[in-house]
């Protein structure tokens, strides 16, 4: 058996998360020995830009959001594709799955999020594919180079990934179905009528989208390949390919057997400090404080997840930080129509307020509660919701100027002075350092 690897500072999980960490460990740390495990063969990559590479053409030297040598000059150990199976809290070891022991005196936990894929007949035929991760992409690539033409796609959930899948496809030139189990699409991030602006863009470019229904089975009359989808009112429509896009679950199978508290994600605190001593978590496996809710919940988006890594890091360096929350936030732009939401855009009770200006293609929509922001949708034009996500962050009493938020000519200058005085005095709340512009969805792509 090898020697056992010793090291201050392990990292599970080589995203936005992790690098968050490691960054701001050697911020405080020059010299620790600092350590991070990835299953994935890559250095980091935007997981949001897979969807370009499957477009093409974009290289995929363009999805790495560090430079190359970026481990080394911030003296990291890198272990790639090798997966960590097991933790023993008791001797501070991690297990590879080669056999290799890891011993640490700091842990973080970013091991990300899974895709969920339901228990139905015809999931492992050839042609399922779930889209999550870069190699996600790679296969879905093969398998259209293979099959080259006429090809027809099935695609099961209507969210973020649902929609951005789709889009690359269609430029492959694939005849796409969209299977969305709610009402419409996109619904877990917009609201109805924001929803609606992208159903149309999405028909206009000839994308087929079903509603109110889900897949109960997948077909086959080749063996061992997909032909078609049956839905619950028994339809079925033909196909090649299908691909599974209803969400992902937080990893939490290296938690098995330890007494690390998990609830639907890794549990923190405000340090972003597990249950155990020096052992921490952020990104997709965890459940961190959300402001507008004002509790802990799964928010796997990609500023969160680099900023809970962050304030992880400086914690695990000695350097007492806590972390101010994040909540949903999404920026997109798919099929030509620019969105941006965050927060809760589908509020769940009468005491809110809802403030909407929509003409001329261009849809904002506020939602209020006791005079503070708790949410917003914008379509067609979002270049101001930068600050209205500020404001909400802040926690700022919006009521005295609450009309202007949805206003054509809304900024800075119609803000009262001490809140627009607050903003240039500091940077963004929001801004992270990943330099690819990246798309968000809660719950599905983050960590």
């Amino acid at each position: 058996m090898s020697t056992p690897i010793n090291t201050k500072y392990l990292i599970i999980g080589n995203s936005a998360g992790g690098i968050g960490a490691a960054e701001a460990i050697r911020e405080v740390d020059r010299v620790g020995s600092l350590t991070i495990v990835s299953d994935e063969p890559y250095p980091a990559y935007s997981r949001p830009l897979i969807s370009e590479y499957l477009a093409q053409p974009f290289p995929m030297e363009k999805m790495f959001y560090r430079k190359p040598d970026f481990y080394e000059t911030s003296d990291i150990q890198l272990i790639l594709g090798e997966k960590a199976v097991e933790i023993n809290t008791v001797k501070n070891t991690v297990k590879l799955e080669n056999g290799r022991i890891i011993k640490w005196q700091k842990l973080l936990l970013a091991t990300g999020g899974e895709p969920i894929v339901p228990t139905m007949e015809g999931t492992d035929l050839k042609g399922i594919f779930t889209f999550n991760k870069l190699d996600d992409a790679k296969a879905i690539d093969a398998f259209l180079n293979e099959h080259r033409r006429n090809v027809k796609a099935v695609i099961i959930g209507g969210g973020l990934i649902g929609v951005s899948v789709t889009e690359a496809l269609v430029k492959r030139g694939v005849e796409v179905t969209i299977i969305e189990m709610k009402d419409y699409v996109l619904n877990t991030i917009l609201d109805k009528e924001t929803a609606d602006l992208e159903a149309a863009a999405l028909e206009q470019a000839g994308v087929n989208t079903i509603t109110g229904l889900t897949v109960s089975k997948i077909n086959s009359y080749t063996a061992g390949e997909v032909s078609g989808v049956t839905l619950d009112d028994g339809r079925t429509l033909p196909c090649d390919m299908v691909i599974i896009a209803i969400g992902v679950r937080p990893r939490l199978e290296l938690m098995a057997g330890t007494y690390i508290k998990t609830n639907r994600g890794i549990v923190v605190d405000r340090t972003m400090a597990a249950s155990l001593p020096d052992i921490y978590a952020c990104g997709d496996a965890a459940e961190a404080y959300d402001f507008v809710l004002g509790e802990n919940r799964p928010t796997p988006v990609w500023p969160n997840a680099y900023e809970g890594g962050r304030v992880a890091g400086l914690n695990m360096a000695g350097q007492k930080t806590e972390y101010t929350g994040g909540t949903s936030m999404n920026s997109l732009k798919y099929f030509g129509l620019n969105i941006a939401s965050a927060g809760l855009v589908n509020p769940p009770d009468d005491g809110y307020e809802t403030i909407i200006n929509r003409h001329n293609g261009v849809y904002r929509r506020v939602i209020l509660k006791k005079g503070k922001l708790a949410g917003f949708a914008f379509a067609g034009d979002i270049e101001k919701s930068g600050i209205i996500y500020n404001l909400m962050k802040d926690g700022v009493n919006v009521e005295g100027f609450k009309q202007n938020l949805v206003a054509d000519d809304f900024g800075l200058a119609t803000l009262p002075e001490a809140a627009w005085r607050s903003k240039l005095a500091r940077p963004s709340a929001s801004a992270v350092p990943i330099t690819a512009e990246e798309p968000m969805e809660e719950a599905v792509i983050g960590d």
